[in-house]
C-alpha cells in the first residue's frame, strides 16, 4: 500500500517535469527548432491540423526554419496560421518553400525568457509539492485507520520527502539548462 503510494507520487512528479520540459521547448532561444511551430495548428479543408501534418518543417540552419506544405494550395493557409499564432516572425515566401528567419535575441528579451522560464520552474515545483501533500495526506488517512503503524507512516514520509527533493533538484537543473540556453549569444 505505502510503495504503491510513493510510486504513484513518483510518477506524478516525473510527468510534472515532463510537462516543464515541454512548456519550455516552446521558449525561443536564438537558435532555430522545429519545435518552435509544433504548437500551430493550420486551417486545413475545414478542420485544424498540426503544421507537421500539412507540411515538412527541418532547420537549415542555425537562426533559419524551412516549412514546405505538402499541397501546393496550402502555402497560404500554413503563411496565415505562422502570422496568427504568437511566435512573432513573418514568413517569407519562395514559391512552395516558407522561412522563418529567427532574429537575435536583445539582452533585454533574454532576460526577460528568462525571467519567464523561471517562472514556469516555480509553477512546477509548486506541482511537485502538491503532489507530496497528497501523498503524505494518503499516509495519514492510512495511519487514522489503523492500516498503518506510525514507524510506517514515518517512514514513508521520509522517503516521499526524498522523492520530492530530488524532482525539485530535477526542476532546477531543467530551468538552469534552459536559462543557460537562452543567455548563450
Amino acid at each position: 500500500m505505502l510503495n504503491e503510494i510513493k510510486k504513484d507520487a513518483q510518477t506524478r512528479m516525473a510527468k510534472s517535469i515532463d510537462a516543464l520540459r515541454h512548456d519550455l521547448v516552446k521558449v525561443r532561444t536564438g537558435r532555430a527548432s522545429t519545435a518552435l511551430v509544433d504548437s500551430i495548428k493550420v486551417n486545413y479543408y475545414g478542420s485544424d491540423m498540426p503544421l507537421s501534418q500539412v507540411a515538412s518543417v527541418a532547420v537549415s540552419d542555425a537562426r533559419t526554419l524551412t516549412i514546405t506544405p505538402w499541397e501546393k494550395q496550402m502555402v497560404g493557409p500554413v503563411e496565415k496560421a505562422i502570422l496568427a499564432s504568437d511566435l512573432g516572425l513573418t514568413p517569407n515566401t519562395a514559391g512552395t518553400v516558407i522561412r522563418l528567419n529567427l532574429p537575435a535575441l536583445t539582452e533585454e528579451r533574454r532576460k526577460e525568457l528568462s525571467k519567464h522560464v523561471h517562472g514556469e520552474g516555480e509553477n512546477a515545483k509548486v506541482a511537485v509539492r502538491n503532489i507530496r501533500r497528497d501523498a503524505n495526506h494518503q499516509v495519514k488517512e492510512l495511519l487514522k485507520d489503523k492500516q498503518i503503524t506510525e514507524d510506517d507512516a514515518s517512514r514513508c514520509e521520509t522517503d516521499i520527502q526524498k522523492i520530492t527533493d530530488s524532482a525539485i533538484k530535477d526542476v532546477d537543473e531543467v530551468v538552469k539548462a534552459k536559462e543557460q540556453e537562452l543567455m548563450a549569444i
